[in-house]
Formats: structure tokens, sequence, C-alpha cells
């Protein structure tokens, strides 16, 4: 991976985790002064569910930067890069949960139009593809990592027989 895709990477991880530090700080005591009106448990629900999908992003940013950091290193084809993939699949499936729980706690009364809790359903659905993106993605990691190591050890028996 070339030097710059790393570096702009980076500059996206780290704008995005102040945004969402930004969002947490001030825009979720902003949205839950918004909801005055709505029933209490639509209220809690939402804010709830928002801070828990900001949670699931910057998860997701950290593990990116420490497979960045392995890159970097050239040690992305280890074993230790599965536990951080395994991470960013598990929180990436929880963020369609969320999302979908969005639309679920929209859904009744009048909170919101059907078209939204659609469309809501339909990221919720996207997220989750993304998600199965992630651990096809693992997949391949896997095959690399054994490939990977498999000629490592004809490597070092080539190196016996020279």
């Amino acid at each position: 991976m070339s030097h710059v895709a790393v570096l702009a990477l980076r500059v996206v991880l780290v704008l995005a985790l102040a945004g969402s530090l930004l969002v947490q700080c001030v825009m979720v005591p902003l949205l839950w002064k918004d909801l005055d009106d709505a029933p209490a448990g639509v209220r809690l629900s939402l804010v709830v569910i928002v801070v828990l999908g900001i949670v699931c992003l910057q998860v997701i940013a950290v593990c990116l930067w420490r497979l960045l950091v392995m890159v970097r290193r050239g040690t992305v084809f280890s074993h230790a890069a599965f536990r951080l993939v395994d991470v960013v699949i598990a929180a990436t499936a929880t963020g369609a949960v969320l999302t979908f729980g969005i639309a679920v706690a929209l859904a009744p009364g009048e909170s919101a139009a059907p078209g939204i809790v659609g469309l809501i359903c339909g990221v919720s659905l996207v997220v989750g593809g993304v998600a199965l993106l992630v651990l096809v993605l693992r997949m391949l990691l896997v095959q690399a990592v054994a490939t990977d190591s498999r000629a490592r050890d004809l490597q070092s028996e080539l190196d016996e027989v020279i």
C-alpha cells in the first residue's frame, strides 16, 4: 500500500474520530433536548442507539488504524490481524442491528413517515451487507496468511538445499 494512501486513510480516520467525539459531546445532548416532545421510550431508545452507533464507528476506526500500522510494518498477513478484522465485523453487524433498531423505535405512532422507516430498514440492510463483505475479505486474508506461511516454509527449505 502506498505511503500516500496510508496517510490519506489516517487523515480520514482522525477526522472521523474527532467528528464522532464532537457528535457525542455536543450533538447527542442537543438531540436529547430536541426530542422533548417525543414519547419517553422513543426519546431514550433513539439517544441510546445513536450513542452505541457512534461507539461502533469509533471501534471500527481504531481497528482500522491498528491494521494500517500492521500494513506499514508488513505484518498484516499474520494471525494477529484476524482479531482486529473480527472486531470490525462484529461492530459493523452491531451497527446494522442498531440501525434497524432506529426503524423499530420510529415505526409505531406518527414519529416518522413510513417511507422514512423503510429507508432506515434499507440502510440497515446495506450496513449488514458491508459486514458480510468484510467477512468475505477476512476469508481472503485467511487464504493470504496460509499462502504467505507456505511460501516462507518453501523458502526456508530452499535455503537449506542451497
